[in-house]
C-alpha cells in the first residue's frame, strides 16, 4: 500500500537522522576505507530529489519505494527486491541496491518512515453507523449495528452483519460477507467473495515485544493485512498484521475454526488450513499446502508447494514439496510410520529387556561363586 505523500531520498534521509550515500561507482574497497570510515559519495541533486512513493520490506517494495534490512549480512534478502533505496545500519556491500542511507537504528527508522506513508488511524470508528467518508456501493447490505470507519470502501453485492467492526482505510471487495461480530483492523485489504465467518479478527497487532530496561516494550506494528480473492476463514480465527508490510493469504485459501496466523506470514494459494493450526510469525507456504488439525510451525518456516502435514504435527523446520510429514517434530511420513511401529513394540521390548537383565544377573552370579567352588575342589 502507498501513499501519496511523497517524500525525496534526501527528505527520507533528513526525517530518520541518516546519511544518503551513493555507492554505484564504487568498489567494496573504496567504500570500506583503511580508516573503517564509509567513502559512499553523495548522489547527485537529481538522485537526492528523486521521489519515494512508500517504503515496505524487501519482497513486498515496488520500483519507487525504500527497504530495510537491519543486519548487512541480511544482503540476500535484497536479491529480488524491486526497491531503489535501502535503510541499513551499515554500508552493505552485496547489495544490488547502491542508493543506502545509513543511520543507527533501521528499525526505529523504518518505523518513522512507515509510519509516515501509512500514519496510524487511531481509533476513528464511529460509536454506531457508517462513516460519513466511507464508499459503500448501494447494492451491499450493511445491518445497522455494523460499524464502518473512516475512508472505507465495500464494493457491490457484500453482506456486513451484525455487530461487525470495520477500522478506517479498509477495502473491501465485491460479494464478500463479513458474518457476526468479525472485526477488520485499519487498512485491511479484501479482495473478492471472501467469507470471513462470526468473530473473526483480521490485522490485530501481532505479538511482537522487545526487552527494555527490564520490560516488555511492544515493536513496530504497522502493516497490514491482504486476503486474496476466493478465501474462506471460519469462525473465531486471527491473522495479524505484518510488521511493516503485508500478512497475506493467497488466493482461494480456506480456513476452519479458531486458527492463529501470525505477523509477516504469506500464506499461498488454495491452502486448507483446519482447526486450531497455529503459525508462528514470518512463515510461508507454497501453494495447494494441507495442514491437519493442531498443527503449529515455528516462526521463519517455509513450507513448499504441495506440503501435507498430519495433525498434531509440530513443523521445526523447512519442508519439500509434495511429501506428507507426520509427528512432533515433523518428520517424512515413511520415517513416522518406522518410529510409530517401534513405539507399539516398546511395552514388549521392555519386558523381554527385563527378562534379559535377569538372566545376565543370574548368570553374573554364578560366574562369581565358580572360583570359590574350584578352589574348594582343589584344597579337598
Amino acid at each position: 500500500m502507498a501513499s501519496s505523500n511523497g517524500l525525496s531520498l534526501q527528505e527520507i534521509a533528513d526525517l530518520v537522522g541518516g546519511q544518503l550515500l551513493d555507492f554505484s561507482d564504487c568498489t567494496t574497497d573504496e567504500a570500506n576505507a583503511s580508516d573503517g570510515a564509509v567513502q559512499g559519495k553523495s548522489p547527485s541533486v537529481e538522485i537526492s530529489s528523486t521521489i519515494c512513493t512508500g517504503a515496505a520490506p524487501p519482497a513486498e517494495a515496488g520500483p519507487q519505494q525504500i527497504t530495510l534490512i537491519d543486519q548487512a549480512n541480511h544482503a540476500g534478502q535484497l536479491a529480488d527486491s524491486q526497491a531503489f533505496a535501502v535503510i541499513a545500519p551499515e554500508y552493505v556491500a552485496a547489495s544490488p541496491i547502491r542508493l543506502q542511507i545509513l543511520v543507527d537504528d533501521p528499525h526505529a527508522a523504518f518505523t518513522k518512515l512507515v509510519s509516515h506513508y501509512r500514519p496510524a488511524l487511531g481509533e476513528t470508528m464511529p460509536v454506531s453507523g457508517i462513516d460519513p467518508t466511507a464508499k459503500v456501493d448501494p447494492t451491499s447490505q450493511v445491518h445497522p449495528s455494523a460499524n464502518i470507519g473512516a475512508n472505507v470502501e465495500i464494493g457491490p453485492g457484500c453482506t456486513i452483519a451484525p455487530g461487525v467492526n470495520i477500522g478506517a482505510g479498509c477495502q473491501i471487495g465485491a460479494d464478500s460477507t463479513l458474518h457476526p461480530n468479525v472485526t477488520l483492523y485499519a487498512y485491511c485489504q479484501l479482495g473478492e467473495r471472501v467469507t470471513l465467518h462470526a468473530g473473526t479478527v483480521v490485522g490485530a497487532h501481532g505479538f511482537g515485544y522487545k526487552m527494555v530496561d527490564g520490560r516488555h516494550i511492544p515493536t513496530a506494528q504497522l502493516g497490514y493485512v491482504v486476503i486474496e480473492n476466493d478465501v474462506e476463514v471460519g469462525a473465531s480465527s486471527t491473522i495479524d498484521r505484518g510488521t511493516y508490510g503485508a500478512t497475506r493469504i493467497g488466493e482461494g485459501t480456506k480456513i476452519d475454526n479458531q486458527v492463529m496466523i501470525a505477523h509477516n506470514c504469506q500464506i499461498g494459494r488454495h491452502n486448507l488450513l483446519c482447526s486450531q493450526v497455529g503459525i508462528a510469525g514470518s512463515c510461508t507456504t507454497g501453494d495447494y499446502v494441507v495442514l491437519a488439525g493442531q498443527v503449529g510451525l515455528k516462526d521463519h518456516i517455509a513450507l513448499a508447494d504441495g506440503v501435507i502435514v498430519g495433525a498434531q504435527a509440530g513443523v521445526m523446520d523447512d519442508l519439500a514439496p509434495n511429501q506428507v510429514y507426520l509427528g512432533s517434530p515433523a518428520t517424512p511420513q515413511r520415517d513416522q510410520m518406522q518410529i510409530m511401529a517401534v513405539q507399539r513394540k516398546l511395552p514388549e521390548m521392555r519386558r523381554e529387556l527385563k527378562r534379559l537383565t535377569q538372566r545376565i544377573g543370574r548368570l553374573s552370579e554364578a560366574l562369581e561363586e565358580q572360583p570359590a567352588d574350584t578352589n574348594q575342589r582343589k584344597a579337598a
